[in-house]
């Protein structure tokens, strides 16, 4: 699925004039020649193609378009969220069986000021509605390579690193 800030090549065969990279603004829509704000979050690139398609129909004969994503931040809900005191405090897109691992070496690992044993996971639980809370090691995973602080990742999860105090 298409989300906001992906970066997209917009083919229109025979017209490359009409061809163009775009990247999808933070709400949720793109503007191309000769079509302004049309929503592309949470399509597919075939049915994006599809829908400027549908929009090219007005201006020229039996339009071919090819989206192609060459950048993927993803929907905010298939986004980790790093914040605090992370070396590079990012969204990043969500990639299957990812772990706490893979997201600590996406972000930098921590800042010199972390408590990263006293990280938390922030995570939405779908079928309840609510919002739970885990406690991580971060510490004992990158400093002491405790490969048992090394724990699943979901898409939306949020993970906070608080700063240490002196």
């Amino acid at each position: 699925m298409i989300g906001p800030l992906d970066a997209l090549n917009i083919f229109v065969w025979r017209n490359p004039e009409l061809s163009t990279g775009v990247t999808v603004r933070p709400d949720g829509r793109i503007t191309v020649p000769l079509i302004q704000d049309m929503a592309a979050t949470g399509k597919t690139p075939t049915q994006l193609a599809k829908d400027i398609e549908g929009e090219l129909a007005k201006y020229i004969q039996n339009p071919i378009v090819s989206v192609i994503v060459t950048g993927f931040q993803g929907p905010f809900a298939q986004q980790v969220r790093v914040v605090g005191e992370a070396t590079n405090p990012a969204a990043i897109p969500y990639r299957a069986n990812m772990t706490l691992l893979d997201v600590m070496i996406s972000v930098g690992g921590l800042t010199e000021f972390a408590a990263g044993d006293r990280a938390r996971l922030v995570r939405f639980d779908r079928s309840t509605g609510a919002q739970k809370e885990f406690r991580v090691r971060l510490e004992s995973l990158l400093k002491d390579g405790k490969t048992s602080a090394n724990v699943r990742i979901e898409p939306g999860d949020v993970i906070i690193v608080p700063e240490s105090f002196f």
